[in-house]
């Protein structure tokens, strides 16, 4: 079925304003595209989001990035055009089915989207993705703007059928996401061949027929140097000021021309292969050549190994995005201006108090938090009432359960791995911890993603081990996309939906070690939790309850605080939900003579759905639901991310 929001594509010549992944889904669509894949994740969600609102193409959210690449790879070896998107953590999970690809080639034409998280805004690294080319020996196309990633795109897949080769357009967070009027043409129905061809020697990679690919890839190496180099996407951009040149790609070009406007600059398209003679060239004109890149020193090192002499890392950070402030700061060295950080420093005190001095900004502190009403707390705040346990976690939502007030999370490396870290805790214990309870941390996509290869090595190798799973019916941090356990395709059309229980019992754990557990019922939450960290073995508990900005909730209706009833015990303040207001704090002390801390609080009624957690940990009764009618958060189209 196709999707019901399906857009009207605007016509050919249209100037519209576009981020780069709207952008890209244009060109993608305009391509002749057939197939699209991707998994969600930030900064490159939107990517798929956007082409799946265009007609005449098939667009799936695959289970992870290596499927999503599989199925692209499928469809370019059938003769059609395809495409797969995926954030820079992601291609690491893709990169198996990569590497191989890059030996057998392609027929139609395929692009890989790579968005790198420059800036840590929601990863859990900062890695450089345009390494990926150089290791696979693949091309790679770095945009500066929404324009350029048209443009781009539509010359990555030209570029990969004519070499025969996949094609990594690298994204960043600033280039996804910030948007700029650009014109936009007309899709080109466009199929290199009718169908797939046999030949074994090439698609089938055992050792006697790969080995036979290596000379051609490297040949392709070259013949891509060549082409490169003398493409329209690199290009010389003259200056007045020749005291410093800079060699720059995607959004640091940006940066660099607002914080030396007169400077020349060399501008790559290609940030692989490097042109190098056209480095050469450029060096020769100017009397300093600095290379700015985002975030890993890959440029630079190729043009030192030439024998080219430039400035970059030992100048600039290598991580975070190099913005006209930093830049300026980094290179003062070699233009000799002298930043206001550094007067502040050198000044006289009664000088450098008065340099910038204007009133300053109150922003009040917003750490990272659950919605109100959120399933996760209810697990997160049990956990928080455990003691003696590791508690190993994973990518999505409920990582937020490391922070204040839960604490509940000891460990988060990648999508998947609490499954091998609790593992691998079990099988480290000693006899000092034999007591030490260890409870691993899901979400259903990050299970569905990479969990489940865990879950089977804890019950295949019984690791005395308890399984949270936090079925929320959605992949929540990225902004609430179907999965295979939300029962409805990217389209929103019904689909089988996972059943959790019977999946888990397949991979090899009992059923009399399998509950199915609402997150909003306290007790019967703790009690599990309880006996199965006790009970020697694995065992997985699964909540049920949907996320509360996915339509499958149901809310109900609002609490309040009783004024007269508070004690100021501060329970309902340890379930995290950012509804509950603390008003004031009160030093009391007990009849034992401890000195305690009062807190007593109220609720923000529009952002309250009625979840009835507070109402659990409250003794003295004093939440209650309204006595007035109030709207709702959804009512009123807030959300706990518009900062309720």
């Amino acid at each position: 079925m196709l999707n019901p929001k399906l857009l009207t594509p605007p016509a050919a010549g249209s100037r519209l304003l576009m981020s780069g992944n709207e952008a890209v889904a244009r060109a993608v669509w305009e391509a002749g595209t057939r197939v699209a894949a991707a998994y969600p994740g930030t900064p490159s969600t939107e990517i798929l989001e956007n082409v799946a609102l265009y007609p005449d193409l098939y667009a799936e959210w695959s289970v992870n990035e290596k499927v999503s690449l599989e199925v692209a790879a499928g469809a370019s070896l059938a003769g059609a055009r395809s495409f797969c998107a995926m954030k820079h953590v992601g291609l690491n999970v893709a990169s198996d089915a990569l590497m191989t690809l890059t030996l057998t080639g392609v027929v139609g034409g395929l692009v890989i989207a790579v968005a790198d998280d420059v800036g840590f805004s929601s990863s859990q690294n900062e890695q450089d993705s345009r390494y990926w080319g150089r290791f696979g020996h693949l091309p790679v196309l770095e945009p500066s703007d929404s324009q350029e990633a048209y443009a781009m795109t539509l010359a990555a897949f030209a570029l990969s059928e004519t070499y025969s080769v996949p094609v990594i357009l690298r994204m960043t967070t600033r280039i996804c996401h910030v948007k700029c009027l650009m014109t936009v043409g007309k899709r080109q129905p466009h199929r290199v061949a009718d169908s797939f061809t046999k030949d074994p020697r090439r698609w089938v990679m055992v050792p006697g027929n790969a080995q036979h690919h290596v000379p051609k890839m490297l040949a392709r190496d070259k013949a891509l140097a060549a082409a490169t180099a003398d493409s329209p996407l690199n290009r010389i951009e003259p200056g007045s000021d020749t005291r410093l040149g800079f060699i720059t790609s995607g959004a640091a070009y940006m940066h660099v021309r607002e914080a030396f406007p007169e400077a020349p600059v060399l501008k790559l398209g290609f940030s692989h292969p490097v042109p190098i003679d056209m480095v050469r060239t450029f060096a020769g004109q100017v009397e300093k050549l600095v290379v700015v890149e985002e975030t890993e020193p890959l440029v630079e090192t190729e043009i030192k190994a030439q024998g080219i002499v430039a400035h970059g890392k030992d100048l600039l950070p290598a991580h975070g995005e190099l913005s006209p402030a930093v830049l300026r700061k980094g290179l003062a060295s070699l233009t000799g201006q002298v930043t206001v950080t550094d007067v502040a420093t050198t000044a006289e005190p009664a000088v450098a108090s008065n340099i910038g001095k204007r009133p300053a900004l109150e922003i009040f502190p917003r750490p990272p938090t659950m919605c109100s009403a959120c399933p996760h707390m209810g697990a997160f705040y049990t956990l928080s009432q455990l003691r003696n346990v590791n508690i190993s976690g994973d990518i999505g939502c409920y990582t937020l359960g490391a922070g204040y007030p839960w604490k509940a999370l000891d460990t988060c490396i990648s999508m998947g791995a609490s499954m091998g870290v609790a593992l691998g805790m079990d099988k480290a214990r000693g006899p000092e911890d034999k007591d030490k309870k260890i409870v691993a941390v899901i979400g259903d996509s990050t299970f569905l993603h990479m969990g489940m290869q865990g879950l089977l090595d804890i019950a295949y190798n019984q690791g005395n081990v308890t399984i949270l799973l936090l079925d929320n019916r959605t992949v929540g941090m990225t902004g609430g996309q179907e999965n295979p356990g939300s029962g409805r395709d990217l389209h929103g059309n019904p689909a089988p939906r996972v059943d959790f229980a019977k999946l888990v019992e397949a991979l090899g754990i009992a059923r009399d070690r399998i509950h199915v557990v609402d997150p909003y019922q306290l007790p019967v939450l703790f009690k599990t939790l309880r006996q199965e960290t006790k009970t020697p073995g694995p065992s997985v508990i699964i909540t049920n309850q949907p996320c509360v900005l996915t339509d499958y909730y149901k809310t109900l209706k609002p609490y309040e605080v009783d004024e007269s009833l508070c004690t100021g015990c501060g329970n309902c303040v340890e379930v995290g939900c950012p509804a509950i207001h603390v008003t004031r704090r009160e030093k009391a002390v007990k009849p034992s003579g401890k000195e305690v801390e009062l807190a007593f609080v109220n609720i923000e009624t529009v952002a309250c759905t009625g979840c009835d957690i507070c109402v659990q940990t409250c003794a003295p009764k004093a939440i209650r639901h309204v006595t007035t009618t109030q709207p709702s958060m959804k009512t009123i189209g807030i959300t706990a991310a518009s900062g309720v």
